[in-house]
């Protein structure tokens, strides 16, 4: 196989100037713990976890593993996640960078609303700026686009609040190409979150498109599960012939997927975040790599 340079494999400079390592930390699943009889997609996310002391202990533990990119929202658990984050690493050093994201509401638990008026995004942008206890957040991600407002609205009040100075750089989440490409003619985007992973596959063109034009793509959830990640499937199969987890081998697989993404694999235990972050030294080969492109559906959009 030929070999990747390490600082190509291990680091993606976001916005030209914020360097990062390509596995992050994404901390969604340290709000209340999931209802049993829903998947983790399904939680609620909506009050600070029972266990404090131990999502502070898997924060600084990742960040000791020598993760700094980590990636939350206003929307969870109310604003609590993000002042989680900032009891647990702040005041962030060793180059740490936070990603949030505004532009969601959240009237009960089971609600997600997309909210784009221009002065609400302001509000929550400051609201971002005191919890996590900065003067400039690093990364801010408009969480949904609202189809209420016009995009050049919403796009530019992010990019007012850059402008101020509170923010370095500006992404989106779950957009398509075009709309990544519309954003762009307003302000730079730096960065796409997109849900995508081995067995989820509706944004390959946004994956195309960000690797193109030097955009971080974030995917979340980004661990394949389920019957793509099961005893007698192929990335179980390549899992054993590298000696991994088939977790690793299906960051691994993001991670040749294309220089840009950078995986945001979340999770309340230190094992599993140390399993993680330990995916950024497998290594597939091009026919592994393959193999696990071509068996993989392409999930209906």
């Amino acid at each position: 196989m030929r070999e990747i340079p390490r600082e190509t494999v291990q680091t993606f400079t976001i916005g030209g100037d914020l360097e990062v390592r390509r596995i992050g930390y994404g901390s969604m699943r340290l709000a209340d713990a999931p209802d049993p009889a829903r998947s983790a997609m399904e939680a609620p996310i909506w009050e600070a976890p029972a266990d404090r002391a131990g999502a502070v202990a898997v924060l600084r533990r990742a960040a000791e593993l020598g993760v700094n990119l980590f990636d939350t929202a206003d929307s969870y658990a109310l604003g609590a996640n993000e002042e989680l984050i900032a009891e647990a690493l702040h005041p962030y050093g060793d180059g740490v960078a936070v990603a949030t994201k505004i532009g969601v509401l959240r009237p009960s638990p089971a609600e997600w609303v997309p909210l784009g008026h221009p002065a609400y995004l302001r509000q929550q942008a400051e609201l971002s700026l005191r919890r996590l206890r900065v003067e400039r957040i690093d990364l801010l991600q408009l969480h949904r686009l609202d189809p209420a407002y016009p995009l050049e609205d919403q796009i530019g009040a992010l990019k007012q609040l850059r402008d101020e100075g509170k923010v370095r750089h500006i992404g989106l989440s779950e957009v398509s190409a075009g709309e990544l490409r519309r954003a762009a003619e307003i302000t730079p985007i730096a960065a796409v979150q997109n849900m995508y992973n081995l067995a989820t596959r509706q944004h390959e063109d946004v994956v195309e498109h960000a690797a193109a034009h030097g955009i971080a793509f974030l995917p979340f959830f980004p661990i394949a599960a389920g019957s793509h990640a099961g005893p007698g499937t192929p990335l179980a199969a390549v899992a054993a012939e590298i000696g991994v987890t088939p977790a690793q081998a299906s960051l691994a697989w993001l991670l040749r997927r294309s220089p840009t993404v950078i995986p945001i694999p979340g999770t309340s235990s230190i094992g599993h975040l140390e399993e993680n972050v330990a995916a950024l030294s497998v290594e597939l080969s091009d026919e592994q790599h393959d193999r696990l492109s071509a068996a993989a559906a392409v999930s209906p959009s």
